[in-house]
């Protein structure tokens, strides 16, 4: 009778092996008194209202009682959030949790004056007030608020489009219930002979199934859901795009791309540089394509192939000192203070090391101003990935640790525009650094494999979506409709294009344009591909640079938010406005694919 492998509850994991939250809260006693005293000073955000044109003292004030909360804010929320993490079945911290969020929920609609009153504050007046003194440590924020007033209504307006916030999650919410919970995929067989309920959370691991037929038949089983509810999607998702472009209206942008990209103050240029340096790549993509066909054995290449690795994974255990070692051996370009600090903060307590019964699924990097920037993982020693995951992980906390050093609460945290570009520059360097020790060609194939569909899966595919997103909005802002053909057809187009002539394109692939649920979250998937473009680029500077390379990039990650996320990347040695770093990504990708093919033919 075969034994059934369970994990283990969150009391039988060594102490070791856990985070330390003691850095946000020493106990959850703390918690609760940092708790009182946070609602208690709520109230005091009454006094400011109605006051913040008077002096640039009394302007001043204000903002440091909201800088000063918000900072209490995010400790609480933190620990609260980190602690339903570990056990997700624990009601005590979901009830912790749920109560944090009811009085943050207060002291935002206690703040909510703030903004507008600025906003309101005429130009000659704030003029007069940003060149006082007092307020030059908040200089950048406020400008950063006014620039905001042409796209700001007036007060009755406002209210309404905030009254509608709610309703304009509609089609999202449909979208969600419908993706994640009604639809219903049956069960698939897989190459062990074991029936697996196929799902969302499963159609990836069974489309990496060594077994063609396996991979054939979940991708099928799995696409005729979404052909079977395809117009209820089709609505669902032509909902989402004229919600984008009715905000978009209403707040006086010239279309959603540019309300999307303003934010961040990104000019259009960005998003279109990395759409026409793709394009010009795509015959390298479709090489590789070919070469995944060839070494696959196939007469044609489906896309339910493009997931399984060309070569079986590689069979090795690594403990979880082992693998620190890998990383920071990976990382020593980045200098001692670097590679000090993280290796101490992995061997100690700053991550949660293994699964346990009810913990999170995934992985990821939770940093804050005053606490050690965690990770979660559920590290499996068998699993290759896991330590790219935990590189990937540290490059996130390490620039966390590195923007809370250097920054001022108010200028600390970094958006998401340049986020993932330090998590991924440590993947490139953990690359590097392995297949540098590789220790035989079909080691280097896997890692080179690896690398390739990594690019692959980031800039080519992301880009193709973002693409979709910006033909599709503005088809709906020139007044053309947005039915289930006429979305299905948009994204076959892109589907030829990306994939190319010798790719087998099945009928059920342009139903992937009604599964994304990014797309309902427009305009954000282009930043995972100038992500990484910016990380290859800066790890190529690095690798191949001096100490002032090496300071350029040090600098980009101790800057936070104290600049626009552009100006922090060319101050770092990419300057994203131009094409360049996406060519050299991808020029990148290309040295990878002929590399492979290689070291396949020999």
């Amino acid at each position: 009778m075969s034994t059934v492998k369970r994990l283990p509850p969150r009391s039988e994991i060594a102490l070791s092996d856990t985070w330390d939250l003691s850095s946000l809260m020493s106990s959850d006693d703390e918690w609760e008194q940092a708790l009182e005293e946070f609602t208690g000073r709520i109230d005091d955000f009454a006094a400011f209202q109605g006051t913040l044109a008077e002096s640039a003292q009394t302007l001043r004030a204000c903002l440091e009682l909201d800088d000063e909360l918000d900072r209490l804010a995010e400790s609480l929320g933190v620990y609260a959030f980190l602690k339903t993490t570990e056990d997700q079945a624990d009601s005590e911290y979901q009830g912790m949790l749920s109560r944090f969020q009811n009085v943050a929920s207060r002291a935002a609609q206690a703040a909510s004056y703030i903004r507008p009153e600025i906003l309101a504050i005429d130009p000659d007046t704030m003029a007069a007030l940003l060149d006082d003194p007092e307020l030059e440590f908040y200089r950048l924020a406020l400008e950063r608020i006014i620039r905001y007033r042409p796209h700001t209504l007036g007060k009755d307006e406002e209210r309404l489009l905030a009254m509608q916030s709610e309703m304009s999650q509609a089609a999202s919410q449909a979208f969600r219930q419908l993706h994640d919970a009604d639809l219903k995929f049956g069960l698939v067989t897989n190459e062990k002979g074991q029936q697996v309920e196929l799902g969302n959370s499963t159609f990836l691991e069974l489309l990496n199934s060594p077994d063609r037929d396996v991979r054939r038949t979940a991708f099928r089983q799995y696409y005729q859901q979404f052909a079977d509810h395809r117009h209820t999607l089709a609505a669902t998702l032509s909902g989402s795009i004229q919600k984008d472009i009715y905000y978009a209206r209403a707040r006086g942008h010239e279309s959603s791309l540019a309300a999307a990209l303003f934010p961040d103050n990104v000019p259009q240029s960005v998003y279109d540089n990395l759409i026409g340096a793709v394009r010009d790549q795509l015959p390298v993509l479709h090489q590789y394509y070919d070469l995944r066909r060839r070494t696959m054995q196939l007469e044609e290449i489906h896309h339910y192939d493009t997931y399984v690795p060309i070569l079986s994974d590689l069979e090795v255990t690594r403990n979880w000192d082992t693998a620190v070692d890998l990383v920071v051996e990976s990382l020593q370009p980045l200098g001692s203070e670097y590679t000090q600090a993280l290796e101490l903060g992995l061997r100690q307590r700053w991550c949660d090391r293994y699964p346990n019964r009810g913990k999170q699924s995934g992985a990821f990097s939770c940093g804050s101003f005053d606490g050690d920037p965690y990770i979660l993982m559920n590290y499996k020693p068998d699993v290759l990935n896991d330590t790219f995951t935990l590189t990937h992980e540290a490059g996130h906390s390490m620039h966390s640790y590195y923007s809370s050093a250097n920054q001022p609460f108010s200028y600390y945290n970094y958006v998401i525009f340049v986020a993932e570009v330090a998590s991924t520059f440590n993947e490139q360097l953990l690359s590097e650094h392995m297949l540098s020790q590789a220790s035989d060609d079909r080691e280097r194939a896997y890692l080179l494999n690896r690398m390739i569909d990594d690019i692959r899966g980031t800039i080519f595919r992301q880009t193709m979506f973002a693409e979709f997103e910006k033909i599709t909005h503005a088809m709906a802002e020139n007044g053309q409709p947005l039915t289930v053909d006429s979305l299905q057809s948009t994204y076959r187009e892109l589907l030829d294009d990306y994939f190319g002539p010798e790719f087998t394109i099945d009928d059920e692939l342009p139903l992937e344009c009604f599964r994304i649920p990014h797309f309902y979250r427009a305009f954000y998937v282009y930043k995972y591909a100038t992500g990484l473009s910016a990380a290859i680029t800066l790890s190529r500077r690095v690798l191949g640079g001096g100490p002032s390379e090496l300071a350029d990039y040090l600098g980009f990650l101790k800057g936070g938010c104290s600049q626009d996320p552009l100006d922090l990347l060319r101050a770092a040695g990419v300057d994203m406005e131009q094409p360049t770093a996406v060519e050299i990504a991808l020029n990148h990708f290309g040295q990878l694919v002929k590399q492979l093919d290689g070291l396949l033919a020999d």
